[in-house]
């Protein structure tokens, strides 16, 4: 947009239009070289100074609104199926909180710029919490205690912020302004909701400031390095609530607690279009929406391929992995609860220890199954009793 600033007799025309920008209409003429005292130089020095001051206020008001604007990502009119693309990149996150996320990211992320991230929040951080079970899976993993260092814990909360800084991790402290996200979000209250979409906002950021990620909920255990298993041909990719067994099936159910995203302008654009689309449907968490756009012509304009990850390898109560010879990870989904959660993870812990524990012959030949879920499961969403702050029940108090 061609913007006109006019004081005095100076002119500054916006820098992105590529004009010029000239400053004075007439400027003195200097007759030869000549360092005596003029009597009107102290009137022109004036004049100068008060030009110069100008064009330097034009120039950061201009650097401001340069920095600060991002192209919105508008639905057309009429139709959820027709959108205007905007390719600029540009987020509005700035001055200290912006640079500490940086510097979060560049100490954590490998050599091809890769990161994991997790959030954290007050309710999670409970003694012999979820998130305590996280770490825990990591350090007895199959040569996973390494990616540790790789991982991101995104704290929503002073509390949350604190803790992970006594572990020694990579913390980054996301706010947002009047909400509260220390407690428990119980599954699809307005908190829970906020926080998802929140959730998104922020990892479109880590895109667009050229990481990759690996986003895992703290509810994941790590068993195996999962990289390996990753395709090597997509962008983006998502586990699965349930599995067909062809990667590219769009009837396959996403869980968008894990995936594994690369920065890319197909990618940055589809985390644009997919925080925008909540407002088309309401009162559902991105893991439902993300089932709606998945079918999206928009997906196919900019050039975007989902591939969803085989539970073989990437797990969970919904559809456990069978072999734990190849798992990777597993998550308690399909469980409401913290304390469903735990018990259950707990015991799928225990299992991967007894794993462990048997003779490498005996693993590969019979390696045992899962005594998980119990707790979890279907019948969670009925019977789950939720905590209250100080780690009580309603049926406690």
């Amino acid at each position: 947009m061609l913007k006109k600033v006019q004081s005095y007799s100076s002119k500054a025309i916006d820098s992105d239009s590529g004009s010029s920008i000239s400053i004075g209409s007439q400027m003195p003429q200097e007759s030869g070289i000549n360092h005596q005292l003029n009597p009107n130089q102290k009137t022109f020095s004036i004049h100068c100074l008060r030009v110069v001051l100008l064009f330097t206020k034009i120039t950061l008001a201009c650097l401001v609104l340069y920095q600060a604007s991002e192209s919105p990502f508008r639905f057309l009119p009429g139709s959820i199926h027709s959108f205007s693309f905007s390719s600029a990149n540009n987020f509005s996150n700035s001055g200290k909180k912006d640079l500490g996320l940086k510097q979060v990211l560049k100490k954590a992320a490998m050599p091809d710029k890769t990161v994991i991230i997790t959030t954290l929040n007050e309710a999670w951080i409970e003694p012999d919490s979820i998130f305590d079970l996280f770490l825990e899976s990591f350090r007895i993993g199959n040569e996973t205690s390494w990616l540790l260092k790789h991982l991101v814990v995104v704290a929503l909360d002073q509390k949350a912020f604190d803790h992970c800084l006594r572990t020694h991790l990579n913390c980054y402290f996301l706010t947002t302004e009047g909400i509260n996200f220390s407690d428990e979000a119980h599954f699809m209250t307005p908190s829970y909701l906020k926080m998802m979409w929140r959730r998104i906002h922020f990892l479109r950021t880590v895109l667009e400031t050229g990481y990759n990620f690996v986003f895992t909920d703290a509810d994941i255990m790590w068993l195996r390095n999962p990289f390996p298993h990753f395709y090597s041909d997509t962008n983006f990719q998502i586990s699965c609530d349930s599995f067909g067994g062809n990667p590219t099936d769009l009837n396959n159910a996403p869980n968008g607690g894990f995936n594994y995203v690369k920065s890319s302008t197909q990618t940055i654009e589809f985390y644009k279009f997919w925080y925008k689309a909540r407002e088309f449907y309401p009162r559902k968490h991105d893991q439902d929406v993300l089932n709606k756009i998945k079918y999206n012509p928009f997906t196919r304009h900019i050039g975007l391929e989902i591939k969803f990850l085989d539970t073989a390898y990437f797990g969970g109560f919904c559809q456990p992995s069978k072999d734990l010879n190849s798992v990777c990870t597993m998550h308690a989904n399909c469980c409401a609860g913290l304390d469903n959660k735990i018990h259950d993870l707990k015991i799928l812990l225990e299992d991967w220890r007894n794993y462990l524990s048997l003779p490498e012959n005996v693993r590969k030949a019979q390696p045992p199954s899962w005594s998980v879920p119990q707790s979890c499961g279907p019948r969670s969403f009925h019977r789950h009793t939720p905590r209250r702050k100080n780690g009580k029940t309603r049926k406690e108090e």
